[in-house]
């Protein structure tokens, strides 16, 4: 049930348009399909679904396998596009996603989402939290109660637990401690380094 596959038709069906916008730069051999099990808090197994970099997809497939046996909960994989390609309606629905082509919020630059080798995890109990112009901006903007990190919930993200160790190992950074002036509990990605020299 573990297992990576190239984009064929069906699957560019479902993303073209969507996650996969008309103005993608990205080559879709680049892309990769990834079906996963997980499991969420109450253990129960789910099927997921997520489009990745053929750079990490590997990478990401023993991710899963090892959360997976290890029961860390995760409630939600689906492809973004089942969410009309929208980051705030997937992470208000807890949607760990990948690919989605986009702009980093708030500025002019690719999204390593675009790029397909940035990954979130849980984004509804693990925000993206910023100041710009002296204003906070919150993302999901559901997710005030999660901000407070000193505070114990479901699916929480820390720096020493099992997800962010397994990612970290495997060459991911953690948004959760890569930057000085923002938070992004949710955001596993691969270095700027290394993307340069992919793209």
């Amino acid at each position: 049930m573990f297992y990576i596959k190239k984009i064929d038709d069906v699957i560019f069906a479902r993303i073209n348009g969507k996650s996969y916008k008309d103005d993608c730069t990205i080559p879709i051999e680049d892309l990769r399909y990834l079906h996963i099990l997980h499991k969420d808090l109450e253990k129960k197994t789910h099927e997921g679904e997520m489009i990745c970099n053929f750079y990490i997809a590997e990478e990401l497939l023993d991710i899963f396998q090892n959360l997976y046996k290890a029961d860390y909960p995760i409630e939600r994989v689906r492809l973004i596009d089942e969410y009309e390609s929208d980051d705030e309606k997937s992470m208000l629905a807890n949607n760990s996603s990948c690919f989605n082509f986009r702009l980093i919020s708030h500025t002019n630059i690719i999204s390593k989402h675009g790029l397909g080798l940035a990954v979130d995890i849980n984004p509804l109990y693990n925000p993206y939290i910023k100041e710009v112009d002296g204003k906070r901006i919150l993302e999901p903007a559901a997710a005030e109660e999660y901000v407070d990190r000193s505070r114990s919930f479901p699916y929480k993200i820390e720096e020493n637990d099992l997800c962010c160790k397994l990612f970290t190992e495997h060459g991911f950074e953690w948004g959760g401690n890569c930057w000085d002036n923002r938070k992004d509990y949710q955001h596993f990605a691969i270095p700027d380094d290394i993307v340069a020299k992919l793209y």
